[in-house]
Parts: structure tokens; C-alpha cells; sequence
């Protein structure tokens, strides 16, 4: 079969041909419907050697579609040619945070070796993909499977972040929207859909903000310190109530140290390599900073079902398996409109 995938640090990702491989006990086999790329794989291919632990060579993608393929003994629950989303984030499945669902805290994974897909493990940038088990699939039922892969990742993880976020946003309180792209765009319908919340985006040029206006932010401004005295003035001098940084650079951490309300939420999502650095007294009383990760698999299915509702989607481009090194030049050059998906068998 053929996949995309990152072979030596600092090189561009290829196309190659590598043996399709077969389930085994407890596995699935899907065949890729689609793939979803991530500025995540390209914080991972833009690490020096001494960082770097994913492994060469890596198959990318860890948004990932499909239809079963093929299943492992033991394997119930599941039928040949199913459409079906895979969970990301996987886990040991037996300590406290799988237990309840959420794999993408487990204390154990590290110890045993355990990646998920595209960032460790082989990913869906291919004609097929392996999954460990059976439970990291969640049924995608008559969801269009290009349409929806993003919401695996670029859906789950704003989903999480602001559900977390859900007694400090209801109505009169104000969110805050930092940078409106892959994640950012659909967390901004996440917030329309889920909150009372009035919600402003920002982000460095008027395209993104006119696509945050479509998806539905309430007020849009360029992301610079006007930004600041802009949202303070919309909440009455107060400062926002949760703001959601999706960038992580330091101009975007050091923007949004500056609008938080007394017992704000402050959520740094994105991967950036922004330092959040202030004095003891230089934040209001009892703000909370957070640093969430993905989702749990039960917020997927919740994810999936507000896209079936028409209250979630994703703005994306398409590429064929032979362009997927073209996805992350266009990612780095920031000309992507949303998501690029790579459709392995088109």
C-alpha cells in the first residue's frame, strides 16, 4: 500500500510503498477514507534529533476515517465495510482515566509505549490503517467521513477545553477566540452551540477574521494590544470570562494574559512554544490556567452528534495521497483555509 510518511528529521514527508498490514488479535484493519492533517504533525517534523521520539519511519495522520476493512479474532461489536471515526488519543485502556473514557490523560501510556496514530504509532496517512482495538472506533454512521475526519482532533480538542470551561460561560459572560484557523474556527461554533457566551475572535489578518464572522463570532478584531482595550471595552472594563488560545505563540500568550476577568479560565490549546510568565500578583484573583489535551472518547460521539445536528463543521481543502507533502507546505505558509484532508483512495 502506499503512505505518506516522515523518514528523516528535517526532510519533507514522502510517498512510499510499505506492506499493508494485518490485523491481528483484538485489531482492526479500516481502509482510509480519509485523513486530516494537523499543525501538530508539523510541530513533530519540525523537531531537532535530540528532541525528536516518534519514531522513523513515521506514517502521519492521527485524524483518521474509514471503513473496516478486516477484524482481528476476538473482535465483536463491528461489521466489514462499517464507517467508522477512529479516537486518536489512545490509552492503556485499564487505569483510572480510561476507565472513565479518558484516554487522552492516561497514566500509563508513556510507561508502556503506547502513541497514537501519526505521532508514534503508524497513521491514517495511508490506503489503510491498523487500530489497536476495537474501542478506539466510534461510529460514524451517515456523517459524509471527509467532512467529518477533522472533527476528530480539530473538533475533539475545543470541545474539550470549553466543556471544561462550561460554569464559567453562560449567559452575559464573554470567550475569547485566539486564533481562528483549524481549531479555532470550529471552536467558535462549539461555543455558539454548547454556551451562552459572547464570543470574540481574533487572528493577524481580515481573511481569518471574516471566516470567524461566517462560523459565527459575535466580534472579530486583528490580534494585536488594540484587541485588548477592544475587549475590555465590550465587557464594561471586566475582561473576559475564558479565552481560548489555540495558537500558543508568544505574542498570543502575552495577548491573552492581558483580558482576563477576575476567575477566568485561560486555556492554552495550541502548540506554539509560548511561555506564560507573570509576576505572583500579575493575573486577577483565582484565574485558572489550563493545558488541555484532545478529548475523551464519550466527547467524540458528542462532537459527531453535533455535527449531525448542523450546529458544527469544518471548513477544509482536499488533497490525494501524492499531494500530502503539499498540505504541509501549504499549512506552513498559512494558505489552508480551515483544514487540509488527504483522501488516501480517491
Amino acid at each position: 500500500m502506499r503512505a505518506l510518511q516522515y523518514r528523516q528529521i528535517g526532510a519533507a514527508p514522502e510517498v512510499v510503498e510499505v506492506d499493508t498490514p494485518e490485523p491481528g488479535p483484538g485489531q482492526v484493519l479500516l481502509k482510509v477514507t480519509a485523513a486530516g492533517a494537523c499543525h501538530s504533525d508539523e510541530f513533530v517534523m519540525s523537531l531537532p534529533a535530540e528532541q525528536y521520539v516518534y519514531g522513523l519511519p513515521l506514517t502521519l495522520g492521527h485524524e483518521g476515517v474509514g471503513t473496516v476493512a478486516a477484524l482481528g479474532d476476538g473482535v465483536d461489536g463491528l461489521s466489514v465495510g462499517e464507517s467508522v471515526a477512529v479516537y486518536g488519543p489512545w490509552g492503556c485502556g485499564t487505569c483510572a482515566a480510561c476507565a472513565r473514557g479518558a484516554e487522552n490523560y492516561c497514566t500509563r501510556a508513556a510507561e508502556l509505549g503506547i502513541r497514537p496514530p501519526g505521532l508514534g504509532a503508524p497513521g491514517s496517512m495511508a490506503e489503510y490503517m491498523l487500530v489497536d482495538d476495537a474501542r478506539h472506533l466510534v461510529p460514524l454512521g451517515d456523517l459524509d467521513p471527509v467532512a467529518s475526519v477533522s472533527l476528530t482532533d480539530a473538533g475533539l480538542t475545543p470541545y474539550h477545553a470549553i466543556k471544561t470551561s462550561l460554569p464559567k460561560l453562560g449567559a452575559g459572560s464573554t470567550a475569547v477566540v485566539i486564533g481562528t484557523g483549524g481549531l479555532g474556527h470550529v471552536g467558535i461554533q462549539v461555543l455558539k452551540a454548547i454556551t451562552g457566551a459572547t464570543v470574540v475572535a481574533l487572528d493577524v489578518n481580515e481573511e481569518k477574521l471574516a471566516l470567524a464572522r461566517e462560523v459565527g463570532a459575535d466580534h472579530a478584531f486583528l490580534s494585536n494590544d488594540d484587541a485588548v482595550a477592544s475587549v475590555k471595552e465590550l465587557t464594561g472594563g471586566l475582561g473576559a470570562n475564558a479565552v481560548f488560545d489555540f495558537v500558543d505563540a508568544q505574542p498570543t500568550v502575552d495577548l491573552g494574559a492581558k483580558m482576563l476577568a477576575t476567575e477566568a479560565d485561560w486555556s492554552i490549546v495550541g502548540i506554539g512554544r509560548g511561555v506564560a510568565s507573570y509576576p505572583a500578583m500579575g493575573l486577577p484573583f483565582d484565574v485558572a490556567v489550563r493545558r488541555p489535551y484532545w478529548g475523551t472518547r464519550a466527547e467524540l460521539i458528542e462532537v459527531l452528534d453535533l455535527a449531525r445536528a448542523g450546529k458544527v463543521s469544518v471548513e477544509y481543502e482536499t488533497f490525494s495521497l501524492d499531494e500530502g507533502p503539499l498540505v504541509y507546505e501549504r499549512m506552513h505558509a498559512g494558505t489552508i483555509r480551515g483544514r487540509g484532508v488527504v483522501v488516501p483512495n480517491a
